[in-house]
């Protein structure tokens, strides 16, 4: 069943965090007083403001966290969702800019960068996901508060993480001829042409992180659960809690998966899910899901094809194993000092 889902919900797996910015102004002219309250507004802020931490080199200011929390307020205010204790929401939020901030900084050591070329394909390409031209898009972007600005820039900070990520990952991973063969010998497919079954599903993460433990974790996770079975919309509460920044803004949507492709816990419960059901909360090495099953099909590969086609699907699911410890890694490596 196909349906309809807001715009924040069907943005192509950009980072849960990429689309809190702040809106800037329309740029209508601005009276001589006007713009002495404007400026003494700023001064006044910028007096007011702090820093909540030292990652390295660089610093995460009180400004821009309250922005995000702000964001994050307004969507669950709109949506009738309960969040934690602001204390809780502050240090969740801030760890997650900590590791945003950590990888921008290796992206900027390394001379990466993203051209308006690629940043333009890319913003194209999410319109078009969602059947909009790029004009419409900007409508929708400014309907839910923001501005196409503000998501340019997000996404491109969000396709430098990646191109880091990407870097590091793959000089990590490896796939043999003979995983391959192993894979194939259990799935019982060895013919010309065979048949793979795929499934479409969508996820909530919740993630064990420094200030989130084994009970906690698993609590939110029961919460997201009663939330769903209370009829709340999957992709908000996915927006909403979802810890997983490459799905949680496109309401949790893994798109179509092959067996192989997400780790064994993931994928025994989603293979028991009949379609449009949703799990109990599961744990994996990321912490605990909450699965959702949208959709099955199967699809004919040859035998070429096939190979590849799981060769990649193990080489994804390595990849996103080895993404966890590669950033607890470099988040024990860094210097980070937490003022909140």
């Amino acid at each position: 069943m196909k349906m309809r889902k807001p715009l924040l919900a069907r943005m192509q797996k950009f980072s849960a965090g990429s689309l809190f910015a702040l809106c800037v102004g329309a740029g209508i002219a601005l009276s001589p007083l006007t713009l002495h309250a404007q400026n003494f507004q700023s001064t006044q802020r910028q007096a007011l403001d702090g820093v909540v931490a030292v990652v390295n080199n660089g610093v995460i200011m009180r400004s821009e966290l309250n922005d995000r929390i702000a964001q994050i307020e307004q969507q669950a205010q709109a949506q009738g969702g309960t969040l934690p204790s602001r204390s809780q929401l502050e240090s969740q939020m801030l760890e997650r800019m900590v590791m945003e901030e950590i990888q921008l900084q290796m992206a900027r050591d390394a001379n990466l960068s993203i051209d308006d070329t690629e940043l333009n394909r890319q913003v194209r390409t999410i319109a078009e996901s969602n059947g909009m031209t790029l004009d419409e898009f900007a409508d929708a972007v400014e309907a839910d508060g923001m501005t196409l600005a503000s998501v340019r820039d997000d996404i491109r900070r969000e396709m430098l993480m990646r191109q880091v990520q990407q870097r590091q990952i793959s000089n990590r991973v490896s796939v043999s001829e003979r995983d391959v063969e192993r894979f194939l010998s259990q799935q019982g497919q060895s013919g010309e042409q065979n048949f793979i079954e795929e499934t479409r599903a969508r996820h909530v993460l919740i993630a064990l992180t420094p200030n989130r433990d084994e009970d906690q974790a698993r609590a939110r996770a029961e919460e997201v659960r009663q939330r769903l079975s209370q009829g709340s919309d999957f992709a908000s509460v996915a927006r909403e809690f979802s810890d997983d920044s490459g799905t949680a803004l496109n309401g949790g949507e893994l798109d179509w998966v092959r067996p192989g492709q997400t780790v064994a816990p993931f994928e025994e419960a989603m293979r028991a899910l009949e379609v449009n059901q949703v799990s109990q909360p599961v744990r994996s090495q990321f912490g605990y899901h909450v699965i959702e099953v949208l959709d099955r099909r199967r699809q004919d590969v040859t035998q070429e094809s096939q190979r590849e086609q799981v060769r990649q699907a193990i080489f994804q699911r390595r990849a996103n194993e080895e993404l966890e410890t590669w950033q607890q890694e470099i988040r024990s490596q860094a210097f980070v000092d937490i003022r909140l």
